[in-house]
Order: structure tokens, then C-alpha cells, then sequence
């Protein structure tokens, strides 16, 4: 008997020719797009966006065209409590979330695998461009994909249950050579445009959106320097991000860099160039891929935003479960609430979510 797989289908082409290519490798494929966001939202974004109505009704054409049942599949309550809630919160904290990993995390590889383990399933899939391997008799792998649109950074935090359980098909595969297999297939999103927005912010207003969401203003309070001096007013915590330099909303005749924020004091800290770099950072939650928890320092190459290139560096475990990264060359931007995952070569050794900045 074939083996089944549940592919997450977002109306995109990465995810349709997903379904395309198992299809084609002997897979027995179902296609599943989420519902993510409440039905008030959904009318309200009934077409642009991820996870919109009109993408809904993509995902069910391809899978006409494909010939496989297509589901719709409601996660708005773990999508709101883990994604949402944890996006709003954490700007509020002063930190910059990447709501895309808490997706991958807590949605498509925790509660849409156990769906689909709980129906049967062997597989799920999704259209992201990354690779996975197995050791005999050893370890799940996740890899970089060779594509230019290689997505490892987001998947740093699967679990070896989850990678047994995953298929990436687009792995091997370069952007364009998807759009030639959707449109030779005559799948009806070959020429969709890829979504660029956080799908829960329509404007990309994040600001605006957590004040509407919480129902709580982002109070005004003082830009200050790193002696604690008042440079002007800012407009309020979560319209700043670390290392941000334009749109502070106050002109200083020099260029000035967000190197510090904290919500208890209600103050957005500013630098001169240079003082957006750092030569360490500390980070939390940390998840080890290919191999457990090491006991001792160790060299690797070190992605800090997900377009940031690699960067060698010193790995220092602490017992504690936290990871110490010491840069060989100051980084620019680490920001807490971001993630720093390991490489070596194109081997994810794991990640974590930044907790700061820290000294050499």
C-alpha cells in the first residue's frame, strides 16, 4: 500500500507543487490548508495575504487539478493562544517575535502532525525549501536546501519525532524550476505572487495591529543615549525593533541605531554608528538537531535574522539549557526574541530564541 501524506497547502505554488511531486513519487496525498485566523478576519482579508479566502479556494483548485481530496482544517485556537497572543506579548516585552517560527513550532509540525497521525497519515509535507536525512540506526537531519530560498532558519526548531515524520519536497529544487513544474502541470497558482506579510497584519502595521488586538495604547515615552540622557520622545515601545535606524520619528542629523528598549522604564535607547553591533549574544529554548545537548565549546556558523548571512562563531553550552555564542566578528541587529541557529556547512545543528546581547 502507498504510504499517505497530508500536505499543508497555503493556495501558494511551493506547496501545490509539493503535493504535485508526491503525487508523482507513488504518495497516496491529501491536501489540508488551515484555518488560521477567525471567521471576522477571514471576510475581512477575503483575498490577499497568506491564509486568505482566495487562497483557500486556490488550494482547492490545485487540488481538483491534482485529482486529491482537500480539507479545510481549523486551528484558530492554537494559532491565536500560540502565535498571535506570543506576537503581541512579546513586543510588549521590548522583543522582536518571529511569529513564523512559533507557526512552524506550534501549528503546521505540532498540531497539524498529530491531525494527521491521528487520521492515519504517515507523512506530513509542506512546500518549505529545506532537506531532511536520516543516519542509520541514528538521527533525524535538517539541512539547508541549495536554493537560493533555502528556509532552514525557520525549522531549527523540529523535534526528531517531527522530522521522522516530514517531508520537504521543493529541497532540492530552485524557485524558478517550481514555477516551470506548476505551470507545465497546468496548476492555476504557477504565477501567484509570493506573500510577503506577517499573515495575521494586513498593513504591516505592527504597532497598530497589537493596540487593536490588546485594546492597550503603546504609551510615548524618552528616546535616551546609553548614559541615560534624553534625546526626544519615541512613540512608544513596540514601534521599535533592535538595530532599527529609520522611521525613529525624530531627526538627529546623524544616523542613530535602536540599541536597547525597555518597557518597565518606557524608554527606546539610541546609539552612534557601531553601536549596533555586538560580540555575543545569550539565547534560550534551545533545540539540538544533530546531536544532544554538547558538553563542550564548539566552533559553527551562525545565522541571527533569518536574511542575515553566516557568521563563525564559539558555542559555550551552559548546563542550564541556554547557549553563550561568541561571534568572531561583531554581528549587527541581535535581537531578542529572534532566533540564532547553528550550522555546519549545510548541517542545521539546532537554535534558540535570542534573550540579548551580551559582552565578549
Amino acid at each position: 500500500m502507498s504510504e499517505k501524506v497530508m500536505v499543508g497547502m497555503s493556495g501558494g505554488v511551493d506547496s501545490s507543487v509539493a503535493a504535485l511531486l508526491l503525487q508523482q513519487q507513488g504518495y497516496e496525498v491529501i491536501g489540508v490548508t488551515m484555518k488560521l485566523r477567525p471567521d471576522e478576519w477571514m471576510q475581512e482579508c477575503a483575498s490577499g495575504g497568506c491564509c486568505s479566502l482566495d487562497d483557500v479556494e486556490d488550494a482547492r483548485r490545485v487540488c481538483r487539478r491534482l485529482g486529491i481530496p482537500h480539507y479545510v482544517m481549523n486551528f484558530t485556537d492554537v494559532f491565536t493562544r500560540d502565535v498571535i497572543d506570543t506576537f503581541a506579548a512579546e513586543y510588549r516585552r521590548g522583543r522582536t517575535p518571529n511569529p513564523c517560527i512559533e507557526c512552524n513550532r506550534k501549528v503546521k509540525f505540532e498540531a497539524m502532525l498529530q491531525k494527521a497521525l491521528a487520521m492515519g497519515m504517515d507523512y506530513i509535507a509542506t512546500g518549505h525549501y529545506a532537506r531532511v536525512t536520516h543516519e542509520p540506526g541514528g538521527r533525524w537531519l535538517l539541512h539547508r536546501s541549495p536554493a537560493a530560498k533555502d528556509q532552514s532558519y525557520v525549522l531549527y526548531s523540529l523535534t526528531q519525532e517531527q522530522l521522522a515524520h516530514t517531508l520537504f519536497p521543493l529541497g532540492e529544487l530552485e524557485k524558478p524550476a517550481v514555477r516551470a513544474l506548476a505551470e507545465a502541470h497546468c496548476l492555476p497558482v504557477a504565477h501567484k505572487a509570493d506573500s510577503q506579510e506577517i499573515c495575521f497584519v494586513q498593513d504591516n502595521d505592527y504597532a497598530g495591529f497589537i493596540e487593536r488586538y490588546t485594546g492597550e495604547p503603546s504609551l510615548p515615552g524618552d528616546f535616551v543615549d546609553a548614559q541615560g540622557n534624553v534625546l526626544g520622545r519615541h512613540r512608544g515601545v513596540t514601534h521599535y525593533t533592535i538595530g532599527q535606524r529609520k522611521g525613529l520619528g525624530v531627526s538627529f542629523g546623524r544616523p542613530m541605531f535602536v540599541t536597547a528598549i525597555d518597557p518597565q522604564r518606557n524608554t527606546v535607547t539610541l546609539g552612534e554608528e557601531g553601536s549596533q553591533y555586538a560580540p555575543a549574544l545569550i539565547a534560550e529554548r534551545f533545540n539540538w538537531i544533530a546531536s544532544d545537548a554538547p558538553a563542550e565549546p564548539f566552533s559553527a556558523q551562525v545565522k541571527v535574522r533569518y536574511q542575515a548571512p553566516t557568521a563563525g562563531a564559539t558555542v559555550f553550552p551552559a548546563g542550564d539549557g541556554s547557549v553563550r555564542i561568541l561571534f568572531d566578528e561583531p554581528q549587527r541587529s541581535v535581537t531578542p526574541g529572534q532566533a540564532v541557529v547553528l550550522y555546519r556547512n549545510d548541517l542545521v545543528l539546532g537554535g534558540g530564541t535570542i534573550r540579548c546581547a551580551a559582552g565578549a
